[in-house]
């Protein structure tokens, strides 16, 4: 495997060209992605490669966090077959549909691993990886996340080589033995307050928790930051447990509805779960991503991973704020000076739960991905 990463800024653009490239991975600012001459540019200088465009809340390249750039890695494997799959929300009946097509497209041959963006407006996260997960092998796993518009919640684009618009979804099939994925997701947010049952809700709109609305409920919890919602709600995401004995997953906030007092969640929050209110501890959110890359090196045996992707959530930027590098750098102290690192701020993070192969939408998570190829004798 190899690799070359660029960080580019207002209309600058890679000026060689990587020949044999096969997958090139454009992670960046809105505004910049939806440059109107990107598409042609990037086709230029990586002729033979896919390359797969996300809008963001924030880049990561290195242990740099930064925003208003494109984090740009192109990636040439020496082993392992890619194939890509691209789908517009806007053709399916809904979230789960979209998602049972990308797999059942790529699902054939020797596929290790399928790395999925999405929009991250229009996508019902929790739905889409439901329906990946409906007839997919065992032997395969996902990870990926849906993209970001800063802290703004009002357009985000996905792309796949000249087709970058809303409401995309992009998933890239990697193929063959050679290929070793590693994947790690921790929170490290801290539950306060009592469980509160989901009395109304539906999909990902929550309207009351024991019968109260839920919108007043984290006004109360906001005080004065309620003004900024639905920004400020990135601050106190939900703990949810659909089962007495599962894991909880996390929800962040979308978007708010005065009119009915409702709040649009990046996944669905079944009636009848549990949802506790969350807070942030800085050391433990940046103790929490130390501890998501120790589980992403575990397959690895000792040898440093060639390339880690990192999607972490806008919710843990806006709360670490000046320390927000902190936590790529713990990654970096994990996986070793010789890892490629890139990645972004998201609106919602995909990756399998620890004690099961099956992928789940995550908020507020750090989560990583990690490969090398093997030489097998």
């Amino acid at each position: 495997m190899k690799i070359k990463q660029y960080q580019l800024k207002g209309d600058q653009r890679v000026t060689d060209v990587v020949e044999n490239a096969q997958l090139v991975l454009v992670f960046g600012d809105k505004a910049l992605i939806a440059g109107k001459d990107i598409a042609g540019s990037f086709n230029h200088s990586f002729p033979k490669a896919n390359v797969v465009y996300c809008s963001t809340a924030g880049e990561i390249l290195n242990t740099e966090v930064s925003d208003n750039t494109l984090a740009v890695t192109a990636v040439e494997f020496e082993k392992t077959e890619i194939k890509t799959n691209l789908v517009n929300i806007s053709n399916f009946k809904d979230s789960y549909s979209a998602g049972k097509h990308l797999v059942d497209a790529l699902q054939h041959g020797n596929l290790r691993h399928i790395l999925v963006l999405a929009d991250g407006q229009l996508v019902n996260g929790s739905e889409l990886v439901r329906g990946m997960n409906e007839n997919l092998s065992p032997t395969v796993t996902i990870s990926g996340g849906l993209a970001g518009d800063g802290p703004r919640f009002q357009e985000t684009l996905v792309g796949l080589n000249s087709n970058i618009v809303s409401g995309n979804i992009v998933a890239i099939g990697l193929y063959g033995d050679h290929l070793i994925v590693g994947h790690g997701s921790s929170g490290g947010w801290d539950s306060f307050g009592p469980l509160r049952r989901v009395t109304k809700s539906k999909s990902n709109v929550l309207y009351e928790l024991e019968g109260k609305s839920a919108l007043d409920l984290y006004k109360q919890y906001l005080g004065e930051l309620a003004s900024g919602l639905p920004g400020t709600a990135l601050l106190f995401p939900l703990s949810i447990k659909l089962e007495e004995d599962s894991e909880p997953v996390v929800r962040t906030v979308l978007s708010v509805n005065e009119a009915d007092h409702s709040m649009t969640f990046a996944g669905d929050i079944p009636l009848g779960s549990q949802a506790r209110l969350m807070k942030a501890n800085f050391d433990r959110l940046i103790d929490a991503a130390s501890g998501a890359a120790t589980n992403t090196f575990t397959p690895f045996k000792g040898m440093q991973p060639q390339l880690a992707i990192l999607i972490s959530c806008v919710g843990r930027k806006l709360v670490l704020d000046q320390r927000v590098d902190e936590e790529v750098e713990s990654v970096r102290n994990i996986l070793g000076e010789k890892t490629f690192i890139t990645g972004f701020y998201s609106y919602g993070e995909i990756s399998p739960l620890m004690k099961s192969p099956k992928c789940e939408l995550h908020n507020q998570t750090m989560t990583i991905t990690a490969f090398s190829e093997i030489c097998l004798q």
